[in-house]
């Protein structure tokens, strides 16, 4: 999907479809209600998109590369950086993402009602978007780690790169939870302090995980 060639009318569905879909929820969201927000005839869903869920597809779709447009996982990276930089950008952009609420303004809640109610749309997503990300974070943690592949390391590296990622979406889906444990919580403001604890919370297991995999 290119953002910058969608038509007006797909682009008002779409929008008026995420903010829909991040409201309610994909199951009680009706194509009525999305057209009528839109301003356009309640058909041009079929038209467009085939149906709802062919609808919402397009809406998670637009909704991860607007994010990725604007924090892209390369976020000031030259060609000269170091791994440790990498990674540095690649969590600093992912909590952007997750945690500005401006890109689109409904991203965020839409993720979490996507969370919490998993659809099948889901599965696009990942193999057009996510697996891309993991790939890439992937081979960060590769440099850092310097073995060669083997299952062994493999596993090491996958291990590393979903404990990465976890801890950048806790302070999204854990929300409510830390904003009970610390009420001041945490929003874009903060996202340079958490980039540097999770960056270093990160670097130093993968050194011991690294010294490990050495000694056997």
């Amino acid at each position: 999907m290119n953002i910058s060639e969608i038509d007006d009318t797909k682009k008002k569905l779409i929008e008026a479809a995420g903010e829909i879909f991040a409201q309610k929820g994909f199951k009680f969201a009706t194509v009525r209600d999305i057209c009528k927000k839109a301003g356009t005839h309640v058909g041009s869903v079929n038209y467009h998109f085939r149906d709802k869920e062919g609808l919402y597809e397009a809406v998670l779709q637009y909704s991860h590369i607007s994010v990725l447009e604007k924090y892209p996982p390369n976020l000031g990276i030259t060609n000269n950086s170091t791994p440790e930089e990498k990674l540095k950008a690649f969590i600093h952009s992912f909590l952007l993402r997750i945690l500005d609420e401006g890109v689109p303004a409904w991203h965020g809640k839409l993720m979490a009602q996507e969370f919490a109610n998993t659809t099948n749309a889901v599965h696009k997503l990942i193999e057009k978007s996510i697996k891309p990300l993991h790939i890439y974070l992937a081979s960060i943690v590769r440099e850092l780690i310097g073995h060669e592949k083997n299952c062994k390391n493999e596993t090491a590296v996958f291990l590393c790169t979903i404990s990465i990622v976890g801890q950048c979406i806790q302070y999204f889906k854990g929300k409510e939870i830390i904003e009970a444990l610390c009420p001041r919580g945490f929003s874009t403001k903060d996202v340079k302090m958490l980039t540097e604890q999770i960056t270093l919370f990160s670097l130093g297991g993968i050194e011991n995980i690294k010294k490990e995999l050495i000694k056997n």
